[in-house]
């Protein structure tokens, strides 16, 4: 019989190595878990770029003709993206719908802010190579198109581009679990014509939207003032998506969000550019928004065919104001307020 000093040494020595093959497990298990983690994210923001038949300007001539690598994000530097939701309701496979949203997101990386304008898509600019047409046109032609239409409006480079269609908004939202936010008013719209699948029928109050609730929020535009809040409705509640987003639960559940929306979005960035504009952008807030144009330059016009289009009495105050909107010192805080519930720091229409 071996003496007990033997005996507890062993003893030891064995719980000791059971530890250390616990620790070993344990570890190997956050690792792969972190590159499964990694790895999912990876091909997820890979496989929004869509090539080929994949892409949704594969049958636009023009598109695959002037396809050109956007110049090298250094991190340093302001970035612009110009955002494009469709309504691809009734459109035939290999048809480019007119875009229902246009948006540019303006991040500067030194300042840590960034900036959303938002512009009206019955704007009538002159798209280039394709004459004079409602912006919102410019999508049909590629994105390049689209994206150097938008730069002359707003006298700023447009580096990146994302697309996106109806189905792309709802699954983002759901897949973060929906969105608490003030409804500012009941909104109710019918037609036969899209089927009752996209009526809108929204209560006033505080609620939990969900994307089908939400889709019907940031669509709606019937009222007397149209386009104009409406644009200014989905500067807030974007906003308010992508609080969610970077909330500790939504950056947990990233691959399964991304997962979601991937199929339904298209764009230039690469990987390395999505990194960096990710690092920068969570670490970033809100500094303004703005309509474009903004209500003080507007000037209505009726075309040859009694058509109406939103025009601007000067494109150079149109660019000034952009500029003065990204230049604009930071508002000083009113003490004691605080935001409503769904409100956001975007400017009213046409103010910054």
């Amino acid at each position: 019989m071996p003496p007990r000093k033997n005996r507890h040494a062993k003893a030891g020595k064995s719980k000791k190595k059971t530890l250390l093959w616990t620790l070993a497990i344990f570890l190997l298990l956050i690792i792969g878990g972190l590159v499964y983690y990694f790895t999912s994210i990876y091909n997820q923001l890979d496989n929004m770029h869509k090539t080929g038949e994949d892409s949704p300007w594969a049958n636009v001539p023009t598109a695959s003709a002037e396809a050109v690598k956007p110049p090298e994000w250094e991190g340093t530097e302001p970035v612009n993206i110009l955002l494009m939701g469709v309504d691809a309701r009734g459109v035939k496979k290999g048809e480019v719908p007119r875009s229902d949203t246009m948006l540019v997101a303006s991040l500067d990386p030194v300042k840590k802010k960034f900036y959303v304008f938002s512009i009206l898509r019955d704007t009538y600019v002159d798209i280039p190579d394709h004459g004079t047409q409602r912006i919102n046109a410019a999508i049909t032609y590629g994105p390049n198109t689209a994206m150097q239409t938008v730069s002359d409006l707003l006298g700023i480079p447009i580096q990146y581009y994302v697309y996106t269609d109806f189905q792309g908004f709802m699954k983002l939202v759901d897949a973060v679990g929906g969105v608490d936010y003030e409804v500012e008013k009941d909104m109710r719209y019918t037609t036969k014509a899209d089927g009752p699948e996209f009526d809108i029928d929204l209560k006033k109050g505080f609620q939990h939207l969900d994307g089908k609730m939400a889709l019907q929020y940031v669509r709606f535009r019937h009222d007397a003032t149209s386009d104009f809040t409406r644009t200014e409705r989905q500067r807030g509640f974007l906003k308010a998506v992508a609080d969610k987003v970077i909330s500790t639960t939504s950056i947990i559940k990233l691959p399964t969000i991304l997962g979601e929306v991937t199929p339904y979005i298209d764009t230039n960035l690469d990987i390395s550019d999505m990194w960096k504009l990710g690092a920068v952008g969570y670490d970033s807030s809100m500094g303004g928004s703005a309509q474009i144009p903004p209500m003080n330059l507007i000037r209505e016009k009726t075309l040859k065919d009694g058509s109406q289009v939103i025009g601007f009495s000067s494109e150079r105050a149109l660019k000034q104001f952009v500029e003065d909107t990204l230049t604009a010192p930071e508002p000083s805080p009113t003490p004691g307020a605080e935001a409503s519930p769904g409100s956001s720091p975007s400017a009213s229409p046409g103010t910054k």
